[in-house]
């Protein structure tokens, strides 16, 4: 009797809801940052049209960056190289938040928790990154096990 090839569904469900819960979130901040503007950062104040330009900016590409987390989440499987380049990405930001709060001082207590979450997030994407690819490949495995024990052609 064949073994059954090793993949945790489970993990790999949470891989793709964790993808789609980080690119719809993204999405929605980048899109508030590119309309609204400065007035979505707590404590910012009133920092000029240059400031607030180059905040705009940059709301539009974390609108991309979001976008490409839903595209990774679509993907079957979800491929982990995309996984944990998109993750060091976001690991890059919480460590540019660090960068800041040591030249400039410490900024707002919401700033610190999403540098928190910029910063503990990823290793766990990290370590979820393959989930998918290897359920996807034992299931694979299963089937053609089943197949050839039924005489069955395998797809």
């Amino acid at each position: 009797m064949p073994t059954k090839a090793k993949g945790d569904p489970t993990v790999a469900r949470l891989l793709k809801w964790l993808s789609w819960a980080m690119g719809v979130t993204d999405v929605a901040i980048g899109a508030a940052h590119l309309l609204i503007g400065m007035g979505t950062v707590p404590g910012a104040g009133s920092p000029g049209p240059t400031v607030d330009s180059l905040m705009r900016f940059f709301g539009a590409i974390f609108l991309g960056y979001g976008l490409a987390w839903i595209w990774v989440a679509r993907q079957t499987p979800i491929p982990s190289r995309m996984v944990r380049a998109l993750a060091g990405i976001f690991f890059l930001g919480g460590a540019s938040r660090l960068l800041s709060w040591a030249s400039l001082g410490r900024p707002d207590w919401f700033q610190i928790v999403l540098m928190g979450l910029e910063l503990a997030l990823p290793p766990l994407y990290f370590w979820l990154a393959t989930a998918d690819e290897r359920d996807t490949a034992a299931r694979r495995r299963n089937a053609e096990e089943t197949a050839r024990g039924t005489g069955r052609p395998t797809p």
